[in-house]
């Protein structure tokens, strides 16, 4: 089976981020999202893309965009402009992830059937949400908490769900 995992980190409140920044900064989840993607091809839209200072190493970013004009000058980035093209260009794929922003999880939560949340214990000021889902429709399979430390400002919980057959 081909797996498309949806990976965020979201406050209590679903906050995700603001002005096209992350709201906290946690080294152990980061680690976790690059042990987890490496290797992979990673869908996103173009802000979250343009967050990043130069594209993830060891990783195909898809990049959506409703800007036909825009280019990428990186080796492993591919523009479409849909959604469907994404998902078309990580069919074959054992594992695949969607990696943000708000916008492409909300469309791409119907097609997932993993996800990884990273929920961060709090409620923050935010632009930027994780859509609400079903949680009739997935099943938790494994939860691990995180405390508070001398690295991270924030305690939080890796939450990872299966949709239901």
């Amino acid at each position: 089976m081909n797996i498309l995992c949806i990976i965020a980190a979201a406050a209590e409140n679903n906050a995700l981020g603001k002005d096209n920044d992350l709201l906290w900064h946690l080294p152990d989840d980061f680690k976790r999202f690059k042990s987890l993607t490496s290797g992979h091809k990673i869908i996103m839209g173009r802000k979250t893309f343009e967050s990043f200072p130069k594209p993830l190493p060891n990783r195909t970013h898809i990049i959506i965009t409703r800007d036909k004009n825009y280019k990428v000058k990186y080796e492993d980035c591919i523009v479409v402009h849909s959604l469907q093209e994404a998902l078309n260009l990580v069919k074959g794929d054992p594992l695949s992830f969607i990696i943000g922003g708000g916008e492409i999880y909300k469309l791409g939560l119907k097609y997932a059937n993993q996800m990884e949340l990273t929920r961060v214990h709090g409620t923050f000021d935010a632009d930027t949400f994780f859509p609400e889902f079903d949680k009739d429709k997935w099943q938790l399979t494994k939860e691990e908490y995180h405390p508070k430390d001398d690295r991270h400002e924030y305690e939080f919980t890796y939450l990872t769900y299966t949709k239901k057959q």
